[in-house]
């Protein structure tokens, strides 16, 4: 039996006071690329650092590959929606991607195959002509792709995104979305996002979460379980031009 690269079971966190998951049973299997939805303050985040092992779950059981999560933190990539850092600090965009290579060695050096490893992420994310920029002087679309050239480098089976295209113009945006479904192949994705139109286009599998999680049973995402996710009729949303995302749309 193939063990899943995640699996929740009746998980509860409540954070100052607040339930923030509400009994969420996930399964999320070795090779899925799985979408999250949901309105801002739903939980979408805090279920990410349920997975990284960040946050400790009230009840329930949390397993990434068979382990806990912090028994496997080297087999699991993240890139977050924001990363705070002082933009004077004098890095380059290089040594930020190959960052995400320390965690692969036991001497905490890097060689050769780090930084072949390192180039080939750039180019993915098409950032190679700025390998040698300093971090500071990135665009936030930029910083963007260089958070998600570190986290391949690490050559993840399991890579979390939060809001991975909400800084990137829209033609690297959809460059982005077919490199997650390339990556599939090798690893299991999930990626947090409001960009429904392109996860109706690219991924397997979808879920809509405020507070409890909602399951897709296909690609098809209903009106019934829209609303019971975002609390209120949802018939229009804007990609590109608005619209229709519920069955089969045509863009108007």
């Amino acid at each position: 039996m193939t063990v899943p690269a995640a699996e929740l079971n009746g998980v509860w966190v409540t954070l100052n006071g607040r339930t923030v998951l509400e009994d969420v049973s996930l399964r999320i299997d070795a090779h899925d690329y799985f979408a999250l939805l949901g309105p801002n303050g739903s939980g979408k985040s805090t279920l990410l650092k349920v997975l990284l092992g960040l946050i400790v779950p009230d009840r329930g059981e949390v397993r990434v590959y068979g382990k806990t999560p912090r028994r496997v933190r080297g087999q699991v990539g993240y890139v977050p929606q924001y990363m705070p850092f002082d933009r004077a600090f004098p890095i380059r965009v290089r040594d930020v991607v190959l960052m995400g290579r320390l965690g692969r060695s036991w001497s905490g050096r890097v060689g050769p195959g780090d930084r072949a490893v390192a180039q080939a992420c750039l180019e993915r994310v098409e950032m190679e002509g700025l390998a040698e920029r300093p971090i500071g002087a990135l665009s936030g679309g930029e910083l963007q792709r260089v958070l998600i050239a570190r986290a391949l480098a690490q050559e993840p089976r399991l890579l979390l995104l939060d809001e991975p295209t909400a800084s990137l113009d829209e033609r690297i945006g959809q460059n982005v979305w077919t490199l997650f479904e390339e990556l599939s192949r090798d690893m299991a994705i999930v990626v947090v996002s409001h960009d429904i139109g392109a996860i109706s286009r690219h991924v397997q599998n979808v879920a809509c979460l405020n507070r409890r999680l909602f399951m897709h049973p296909s690609m098809e995402l209903t009106s019934e379980v829209m609303e019971a996710a975002y609390g209120c009729p949802i018939d229009l949303l804007a990609h590109g031009h608005p619209h229709r995302v519920l069955g089969p749309h045509e863009v108007e």
